[in-house]
């Protein structure tokens, strides 16, 4: 009588460890980005981010050990790993050895475990779908929650923790995600789904100037952009481009009844100005600018040491530029190597639109459109936010990995239901929509 581990694996034709290790990494991925502990009450107590990260650590050994996953490191996951191994030896280096050891082993290394979870473990499009679709859903529903239950009047900020604590960090992973809940509103049907991602997308534009932040303006103004061109120009949604304008028009009343917003972006080209709020901190955040570049030059090899900038300075505050600030901490390797990692990305995407399946299937189509278009968000609002050792830009790199290998794929294999990396479902839905009219969104 054959076990249930071989049952599961000739149902599934994947290796019970890997669906362990799949498992483990969307528990992850709502840990992180739902944050239960911030809305049950006495979840608090428990440590759910060092869990989480004991999940992620199980769920990467798990998954090497099957022994049927074969997936070759991408270069941009070598390249991280190499990043990883640079910022170890930094820590000997570091003014603050302590505060180094801990960026390194307690924050970044939880980061590369995620981006080679998903790129060795996610083996098919549904699986990359649903883990898209976790965060996604996640992201925008903590968000809207967090614009509810936010007191009026003030800056959307600290109503919860992580990702959701700080108001750029907020802004910013809010312009990375509204391409990918974008991409849902176009792929699913029924008018309560896309009534359910309109509301989404509606709310986090709102939350954006909620934040007050304006680098997570510039990289909304950017993801919106983009959008616009990949999925309303390029993708001959003209309906869309017109229910942008509209949401343009109504964004720009929302904003203009916000004073206090008004009076920060116009601080953006006039510096400080009465009402901003900034109490001189346009200055200072040059005058840590100009200290992170000293820094680089001074230490080019190895840096402070990682999350050591604000001990270094002593002005006890991060550079908010995630470029400047990972050479100060790291040394010039760190940097050029988190550079070329994301041109990888942007490589990624560009050669999907090459691959076959991409021309086969839609939603292949729609969810390059919304990488690029988070890779872009992601970019501009680095360089106004220090973001080098937080989680969601390797989400983003590891997804461009999974899905250029997929599109990739012989068409036969694809196609086959026996291949454990298939894109059957994607290639079988462009065929659906051929057979029957589809509505104006998604032309």
């Amino acid at each position: 009588m054959a076990s249930l581990a071989t049952t599961m694996e000739r149902r599934t034709g994947k290796p019970n460890s890997s669906r362990l290790a799949y498992t483990a990494l969307l528990i992850f991925s709502v840990l992180y980005y739902a944050r239960p502990e911030d809305i049950i009450p006495g979840l608090n107590l428990i440590p759910v981010s060092k869990i989480s990260g004991g999940i992620a650590l199980l769920a990467l050994i798990a998954g090497l050990a099957g022994n049927k996953i074969k997936t070759k490191f991408p270069l941009e996951l070598k390249l991280l790993l190499v990043l990883f191994a640079h910022l170890v030896l930094t820590i000997p280096f570091a003014f603050w050895r302590g505060g180094a050891f801990a960026t390194v082993f307690e924050k970044f290394s939880k980061e590369v475990i995620v981006a080679l979870l998903v790129t060795l473990i996610v083996q098919n499009i549904d699986e990359l779908r649903k883990l898209i679709l976790v965060q996604a859903t996640a992201v925008a529903v903590m968000t809207i929650v967090s614009v509810i239950i936010h007191p009026g009047g003030v800056r959307l900020e600290g109503v919860l923790g992580g990702i959701f604590d700080n108001p750029n960090d907020l802004a910013i992973n809010i312009a990375i995600n509204w391409p990918l809940c974008l991409t849902f509103f176009f792929f699913t049907r029924g008018a309560g789904k896309k009534l359910f991602w309109l509301i989404c997308l509606l709310g986090m534009l709102y939350a954006v100037v909620a934040t007050y932040s304006r680098s997570g303006l510039m990289a909304m103004i950017v993801s919106v952009l983009v959008c616009l061109w990949e999925f309303g120009v390029r993708g001959k949604r003209f309906p869309m481009i017109i229910l942008a304008g509209v949401i343009g028009i109504v964004g720009v009343g929302i904003a203009i009844s916000t004073p206090n917003y008004v009076t920060r972006v116009k601080s953006l080209f006039l510096g400080n100005i009465e009402g901003s709020g900034d109490h001189g901190s346009l200055e200072a955040r040059r005058e840590l600018l100009k200290e992170s570049i000293r820094l680089s030059f001074q230490h080019p090899l190895f840096g402070v040491g990682p999350g050591n900038f604000p001990a270094a300075t002593e002005f006890w505050r991060v550079s908010h530029n995630t470029y400047t600030e990972l050479s100060a901490e790291g040394g010039f390797p760190a940097l050029i190597l988190f550079v070329v990692i994301l041109g990888l990305a942007f490589r990624n995407v560009r050669r999907l639109r090459k691959t076959e399946q991409y021309s086969r299937s839609r939603e292949i189509q729609l969810f390059t459109s919304a990488m690029w278009a988070s890779l872009a968000a992601y970019v501009v609002g680095a360089a106004f936010a220090s973001t080098e050792y937080e989680l969601f830009p390797y989400f983003m790199v590891a997804y461009t990995s999974v899905l250029y290998r997929l599109a990739s794929l012989p068409v036969q294999e694809a196609e086959s239901p026996q291949s454990g990396s298939q894109l059957h479902h994607g290639i079988r839905e462009q065929r659906d929509d051929a057979r029957k009219p589809e509505c104006a969104w998604n032309r």
